[in-house]
């Protein structure tokens, strides 16, 4: 079962609300996504720590309902 782009979305703006998030199906199968998520929840934290906070808000499905997510993130400016 695959993981719709409008579900990614929602839990991460559920996580951190001032999040802007730039959603991009790599295989066209809502199973293979790359995110952009940029937040003010990201300052001053490593970009593991950054991963983790994405990760978190996805929650038990990574791995899972969504099979791969290739993620970047960032501070807004």
């Amino acid at each position: 079962m695959a993981m719709a782009g409008a579900e990614i979305v929602a839990r991460i703006k559920a996580a951190l609300p001032d999040a802007e998030v730039t959603l991009t199906d790599l295989a066209g199968d809502d199973n293979h996504w790359a995110a952009h998520v940029v937040s003010a929840a990201f300052v001053g934290k490593p970009r593991v720590a950054q991963h983790k906070l994405v990760y978190a808000a996805i929650g038990e499905d990574m791995g899972g309902a969504l099979h791969a997510l290739q993620l970047t993130t960032g501070i807004p400016k």
